[in-house]
Parts: structure tokens; sequence; C-alpha cells
């Protein structure tokens, strides 16, 4: 029993890895799913697509490592987070599809709330901002828009939960509906100052208390499996939101360190220690990760258009076949076309928070083409990312953001796309050898809880470089090119 099993339930796809005990990959399974847009907007999930993928990999990964259950000493799992979900506490049926983070339906009720001056206790007691992108609003809509769904949370019939609850209560066959602390941090009906949910917000957004889960620690005692899921009765060690879990991959334990995760989105996080730090700057004040009842805190910065950016260029525009042709394309890009693609395809996140900005595109000439376009592309994650670390910057004496900038997901195997980062953002860009940092994080929660991982100074001792990215770009340059990008953005704002 010296391996872990680390469930990766992303946006697009959900992957199982097993680790074993030095946080070596042994094997992996990964399975997309569909995605459904039924309105402008509007991104939904189907719940039972969620569930059969991740149980399907779980199996395949154990399969392809040789492995049974028998020989796993836990599972950590992590997830998209903000997605929401509302399920009969009987029976496990869904009321209605998932809400995914990147919806954006709610946005007329966050600009009442705010008319109505409530957002200053919402960031007071949450650290968030009152937008779609969290999942109390979602939930808001679900009790109102399913019918009866309203009556049954009263009468305590039915469960809510992010990704991660919703896994958790499938795997236990229903017997254990909790969450942790970072993704309750996401709900926006969380009180990350004394560590609970808040009745006042859950009042005004008249959602009934008993609908909510339990929260844990990071590490901490999730349930058994039901032995008929995977072979055996495993238990559940560890659970982080995927950007949380990124955080903790990336061995960012120390006040002033920062990761910077590309996949779907784009979300850096800023360890602060354990003092919450109120942004002046429209950041996100969080819970990195907690154990033993003490939240660290992190200052983050979203982005909703990253690696969606290049899916857009392959199914939306059919420009690009697949990802891997995104990085030959923008090297020949005529270096004479600057172009400046702002993705707002669902609203603009940090520091702006715009719902209703809508992506563009600008500096189009007649020869511009494929190339342009996924140069332009790449390059708007740089930008993105500046923008959060000058907001980081100027809300935190601390912030060390000039100092280096450790990345993963997707894009960040691009070295294109690295080196661009490094000279627009002008601070060094380190790739660690394990780039699956968010299933590494929790595998390391799950594996530490155990017993059978190094504990937390010792997985940071672990922690290796694979490239560092220094800049390159000359100041003139980079001024002309962030000008033209800050330009293009207030364009692009409804604000």
């Amino acid at each position: 029993m010296s391996h872990i099993l680390a469930i990766d339930q992303g946006t697009t796809s959900s992957r199982a890895i097993v680790f074993d005990s030095a946080l070596g990959v042994v094997a992996s399974a990964q399975e997309e799913f569909t995605q459904h847009f039924p309105q402008s907007g509007w991104v939904e999930h189907a719940p039972a697509d969620l569930w059969d993928t991740v149980l399907r990999s779980c199996r395949a990964a154990l399969a392809k490592a040789g492995l049974t259950a028998g020989h796993l000493a836990g599972i950590g799992i992590t997830n998209q987070r903000e997605t929401t979900l509302l399920w009969d506490r009987a029976t496990g049926a869904p009321l209605y599809n998932a809400i995914v983070w990147q919806d954006r339906r709610t946005a007329a009720i966050c600009e009442r709330l705010k008319a109505e001056g409530f957002e200053a206790e919402v960031t007071q007691k949450t650290g968030l901002l009152l937008d779609p992108y969290f999942s109390g609003t979602k939930l808001a809509w679900l009790l109102d828009h399913v019918e009866g769904a309203r009556a049954r949370a009263r009468a305590g019939e039915i469960l809510f939960g992010t990704v991660d609850s919703y896994l958790i209560w499938r795997l236990t066959g229903g017997r254990v509906h909790a969450t942790d602390a970072t993704n309750a941090a996401r709900t926006m009906l969380y009180n990350i100052r004394n560590g609970g949910w808040d009745a006042e917000i859950c009042a005004r957004l008249d959602i009934p208390m008993g609908l909510l889960p339990q929260v844990h620690d990071c590490a901490a005692d999730f349930g058994m499996t039901d032995a008929g899921l995977l072979g055996a009765a495993v238990p559940i060690l560890g659970v982080a939101g995927d950007q949380q879990a990124a955080t903790i991959g990336q061995a960012c334990f120390a006040p002033g360190m920062l990761k910077s995760t590309y996949g779907t989105g784009c979300f850096a996080l800023l360890n602060t220690g354990t003092t919450p730090v109120v942004s002046q700057n429209r950041l996100l004040t969080t819970i990195a990760y907690q154990f033993d009842g003490q939240p660290t805190y992190a200052l983050e910065g979203s982005i909703f258009i990253a690696g969606a950016v290049v899916q857009w260029l392959r199914d939306g525009m059919g420009l690009i076949a697949s990802a891997a042709q995104t990085q030959p394309l923008a090297e020949r890009a005529d270096p004479g076309q600057e172009l400046y693609l702002v993705p707002a395809f669902t609203g603009l996140g940090a520091p702006h928070w715009d719902a209703q900005a809508r992506g563009a595109i600008f500096g189009l000439t007649r020869n511009s083409g494929p190339a342009e376009f996924a140069r332009a592309a790449l390059e708007s994650v740089g930008f993105q990312t500046r923008d959060l670390l000058d907001a980081m910057r100027a809300d935190w004496a601390d912030a060390g953001a000039q100092a280096v900038l450790r990345v993963d997901g997707g894009m960040s195997a691009s070295d294109w796309t690295m080196q661009f980062l490094a000279d627009i953002i002008e601070a060094p860009v380190d790739r660690p050898a394990v780039v699956e940092t968010t299933a590494l994080g929790v595998a390391w929660l799950a594996g530490m809880r155990a017993g059978v991982c190094p504990d937390q100074a010792g997985f940071a001792a672990n922690w290796a470089l694979e490239r560092r990215f220094l800049p390159q770009m000359d100041a003139g340059t980079r001024a002309r090119r962030v000008a033209g990008w800050q330009d293009a953005v207030t364009r692009t704002l409804t604000r």
C-alpha cells in the first residue's frame, strides 16, 4: 500500500494518475467529455460525464500500472473550482447539469447585488468579488429555476457541492458530503476569516445552509470509497481545488512565492502567509491551503481564457488541427504585424472583472492570417499574466513577483509561449521537471496523510527545475507592446 491515486477532474477532461511513494508517475489515463453551451455565455457539463470519465480513468490508470486498489495507500482529488451541482440526497441523481465556472448567466444577479451595496460585505468575508464566476449565485439560480428545488432544499432532500464534493459523495456511496477549505473558499458563501459558512450571505441569496457540505483541511479523512468501484475500499485523504493543488505541487509554501497555471484558464497565486491581504486592485483573497485548522492565504488573479484560446483556434476558427501546430505557426508570423487578441469570450477576469466584455482582435491588416492569429493568441496569455503581476505588486509590498514565476499546466510546455511570458513580465520563468503539479499536489496531500510521502519540508526540497526562461526583449519593445495591449483591453471593456 505504497501508491497514491490522484484524480484530476478538469474543465475539459478527467485524468487519473498513479504515483509511487517517491511521487513518481507510474501510469495515467485521461478522457475528454462534451462541453454544453445552451445559450451565449452559458457553459454546462453533464454530471454523468464527470463521474463516468473519472471512474473509467481511475480503473484504466490502475490497469496500466498493473496494480489493484489494494496497492493504494490513499486517493487525492483535485477539481475544476466553482462549478456547481445539485443532487438528490437519497438517490444521488442530479437535478440539473453542472453550471461551469466559466458560465456568465448570473451576471444580472451580481449587478443587482452590487447596486444594493452588497459587494463590500462579500469581499470582506470571502475575499471574493460579486461575479458570476463563483458558486454562490450559480446555486441561487438553480434553486430559482429548477422546479421544486428551493422547497426540496428547505426540506433537506437535496445537496449542493462543487465537483470535489460530488465525487466524494459518489465515491463513498453517498456516505460523505464534504469539501475542503480551498474549494469552500471559492463558493462566495464561506467566511475565510472565521472558517465557516456565512449565514448572512446565505440568507441574502436565500440558500438553505443544510445544502452545504462539511469543510475539512486539505489533508484529512474524507471517507472510504465503496469497495465495488475499484475492487477494494480506499481512503480519500487529500482534496484541493485545482489552482491550490498546483500551488502545493509547486511547493510554494513560503510567503512571496508565486505560481501560474496555464490550463483552460490561467491562474496566478501568490502566497501571503497566515494573514489575508486585501486587494486594492480587484484581485481575490483566497485560501492557498489549510493544515491543522490553520489557513495559509494567497492573492489570486484569475484569467478565464488561456489554453481555451488555442481550443478556439482549433474548434471555433478551424485554423489548426491540433494544439501542437500553434507554436510553429506563431514562429512564422510576420514580425511587422502586431495583432492583439483580447480573449474575453466569457468576460474578462482579474483585474478588470467585466462580465459583459466579449472577445476582440485589433491590428488586423489585409495580410493577417493564421500565423498572426496564432501568435496573438499565445501572446494574450503573457499579456494577461503581466496584468495580474502588476496588480499583485501594487497590492503587497512583499509580493516578490519580480523574483521568479513558477509555471505549470499544458501551455507551459510551449517554449515559445514561456519565453514570451518571461520577456513581457520582465522576470525569470521557472518550469519544473514535473509539470503535472495539480495532480502532484493532491497526491502529496494524500500520501503525506497516509504516512508514505515526506513532510512539507521534504516535499519542497525535492522540487526540481527543468528549465528557466530569462527575459530577452529590449525595454523599448516591451513598453510598446504593453501599451498596445492596454489600449486593446481598454477598447474591449464595457465599463
